[in-house]
This record gives C-alpha cells, sequence and structure tokens, in this order.
C-alpha cells in the first residue's frame, strides 16, 4: 500500500543523537503528519545505536548493514528497499510514497517542520527538492542551501580572504534576510541535511552516486535533478536543528580526505578541462598552506605528533589526487 511519505535516516556511531532525531521527528509526523512509514540505515555503528533504536523505536523500518556503506550507500539502499530504482526509470510508481526525506542523524525537527516541507513540495508545481532552515544547537542561524560550487569558492575556503566574502554569493551562500522571510526561495542546492525529494524526481534521475563515499554527494544530485527540469527551494517555515559533523568529527584526518575526493570528483564531472585544470592547481596550493599551518600547529603545543603526522599524511593524500 502507498503512503505519503518515507523518511531516511543514516547512522553511524550517533546512537543518543539518533534517537532524539527520531523522538522529535515521530512527535512532530504523530501531531501534523503526513502519513510516513520511518528507515533507519545504520552503518555498522559500535556504540549499540542498531538496538537502542529497535528498542525504542520497533516501529521504524531497521537496515543493521554489518559494514560503513557511507552517507550516499547508507540512504541507497533504504531507497531500494522502498522501491526506487538506481537508474531513471519510467514507471508510474504508484506503489511507492509521494515524497521521500532524507534526514541526518544529528538532527531535531521542530513542530510543524515536516508537514510545512511535504505541503510546500507538493505546492509548487516544477519543485522537486526541498529542504529545511537550519540553525545550530543554541539556536544561531546555519546556512542551509547553497550555490553549485565554483573556483570562487575553493579559493575562499583555502586561503585568507577579506571577512566580507564568506556570506557573499561568491561563496554560494544566499542572503541571511532570505530565511527570515516567510516565502520558499529558489536555490541550486539544500543541505543534504535536509533533503526531501518528490517521487518523480526521483524515479528521473536515479539515486544518490556512490561513487561519493561521503560529502558531496547531495550536490550532485542536485544538479542532475536541475538539469532533468526540477526546481529547488529552501522552506523557512520549517524548521529544524542541525547540530553538524557529528559522525564526521570522529575520524577529522580521513574527512579531509573524504571532502577532498569527493570535491575532485564533482570537479572531474561537471567542470570543462582548463577550469578542471584550474580547481586542482587551487587545491594542490591549499594543501601545501594547510600542511605549513598544521607544522606551525604542532611547534606551538596546539597537536600531538600524532595528530600532526595523521592530517599531514591527509593533505599529502589529497594533494596527490
Amino acid at each position: 500500500m502507498a503512503y505519503d511519505l518515507a523518511v531516511v535516516i543514516v547512522s553511524w556511531n550517533t546512537r543518543d543523537l539518533t534517537l532524539d532525531a527520531l523522538r522529535t521527528l515521530y512527535a512532530d509526523l504523530d501531531a501534523h503528519g503526513p502519513a510516513a512509514q520511518v528507515w533507519v540505515v545504520d552503518n555498522a555503528s559500535t556504540d549499540d545505536s542498531a538496538a537502542a533504536t529497535r528498542r525504542e523505536f520497533p516501529q521504524a523500518n531497521l537496515i543493521a548493514s554489518d559494514r560503513n556503506l557511507g552517507f550516499a550507500g547508507g540512504n541507497n539502499h533504504a531507497l531500494r528497499q522502498i522501491g526506487f530504482s538506481d537508474q531513471p526509470s519510467q514507471n508510474t510508481g504508484s506503489d511507492l510514497p509521494r515524497a521521500v526525506y532524507l534526514l541526518n542523524s544529528d538532527t531535531r525537527t521542530h513542530p510543524g517542520a515536516t508537514r510545512a516541507l511535504y505541503d510546500t513540495l507538493f505546492s509548487l508545481p516544477r519543485a522537486g527538492v526541498v529542504g529545511a532552515r537550519l540553525t545550530y544547537d543554541d539556536g544561531s542561524f546555519q546556512h542551509s542551501a547553497f550555490r553549485f560550487p565554483g573556483l570562487a569558492q575553493l579559493i575562499i575556503d583555502l586561503f585568507p580572504v577579506p571577512g566580507r566574502l564568506y556570506e557573499s554569493a561568491l561563496n554560494g551562500r544566499y542572503p541571511r534576510a532570505a530565511y527570515a522571510g516567510a516565502d520558499p526561495f529558489p536555490v541550486d542546492h539544500t543541505l543534504g541535511a535536509t533533503m526531501m525529494l518528490r517521487r518523480e524526481a526521483i524515479q528521473q534521475t536515479g539515486l544518490f552516486d556512490e561513487q561519493y563515499f561521503m560529502y558531496v554527494e547531495e550536490i550532485d544530485w542536485s544538479m542532475r535533478i536541475r538539469r532533468a527540469g526540477w526546481e529547488i527551494y529552501c522552506i523557512p517555515a520549517a524548521h529544524v536543528t542541525h547540530l553538524g559533523g557529528q559522525s564526521t568529527s570522529q575520524v577529522r584526518p580521513q574527512s579531509v580526505i573524504n571532502l577532498w575526493r569527493s570535491r575532485m570528483l564533482l570537479f572531474e564531472k561537471y567542470y570543462s578541462g582548463p577550469r578542471l585544470a584550474l580547481a586542482r592547481q587551487i587545491i594542490r596550493l591549499g594543501m601545501r598552506r594547510q600542511i605549513t599551518l598544521t607544522r606551525r600547529a604542532y611547534d606551538a603545543g596546539q597537536l600531538s605528533a600524532a595528530q600532526r603526522d595523521a592530517l599531514l599524511d591527509a593533505y599529502r593524500t589529497v594533494q596527490a589526487l
């Protein structure tokens, strides 16, 4: 039997956060709807996440993977179980949910947020993806959507620049005033923490590209969705707290490699030859700078020798990509 919404949460060693995410999500769904089934994919956690989820939320569809599938792989695994195909499909999908909501495990859903996303998704005829307005745990502002990455963003990310550029369009940011308004506003892509997709947009574009183990996968999929003619919006009326980086912060050097490997893959897929060559050069120079800064941090007593060596290895790995 088809239902309105499927919610997918991928978890890796974030037991308490995942349980909190589920509590606030179910409270919101129970109070405001829509009718939904919830899927939790545990990526071989070692902190009892799967067992704790099964105990507290037996109504959730739990997939306990015996290996870490990554963000893209974990979400895709659930999407396949729900009935979606890896490849674009012309299937009408009447047996599939009308929408799928990909929700991070380090989120807290505020009342009415899920309903606001769902209703807005179907009130805008060409909306293929919508995302929530995010704030940090202390209630402070968090950018929730971005422009597709360009060379200027690489430079701003890797080198010292005037402070005003960090909040600018050159760095992919939308004005804060847009988030303070009441109306949905069009964006290039939402942050992957809250990503609600219309069924037809998934069917026309397939699933996440699993070459991205972690990071950037939502940008790639959003590019494909936009190229298929769909629009993407941020919905200020839908409020979700997003703690951010709770899984990836556990393995910082590996996260550096994952981030830049994914970025390079994106550039290789979507950048032209000269632009790609320039992006590679910017990244190599940026990694050289990070190596220098890491050595200085060690000399200043801010890093242990083991931390220094792990980070240096990570930056050198990125240089060689």
